[in-house]
């Protein structure tokens, strides 16, 4: 996936205001890495169920960070996770690792 995170949807959104812009960038740094390694630990329990649900919460990050190609693929992952099918989890996790190397960046 060549997409690139960025701010874009998070400076529409905050409309100019600075505070609220980056009040929602310290929610997204605090909340995607606990997001991810709680993925990544049902992952290495094989538990594909629990980790749709954490996958759920991580596409609409995905989103939020203007990766609308990774948010399709995060939603037919889930959809995998709840067959338990596992097979797309190395994509998923390059897509984290871009994510994480960004969020050290902003």
């Amino acid at each position: 996936m060549k997409e690139i995170p960025n701010l874009s949807y998070v400076r529409d959104l905050a409309a100019g205001d600075g505070v609220f812009e980056q009040k929602f960038i310290r929610i997204i740094k605090e909340e995607f890495p606990e997001e991810a390694r709680k993925y990544k630990q049902h992952i290495s329990l094989d538990e594909p169920r629990a980790a749709a649900e954490v996958v759920h919460k991580l596409k609409h990050k995905f989103n939020i960070l203007s990766m609308t190609d990774a948010y399709g693929f995060a939603v037919k992952y889930e959809e995998q996770l709840q067959l338990g099918d596992m097979e797309m989890d190395e994509k998923f996790k390059s897509i984290l690792q871009k994510i994480t190397l960004y969020l050290k960046t902003i």
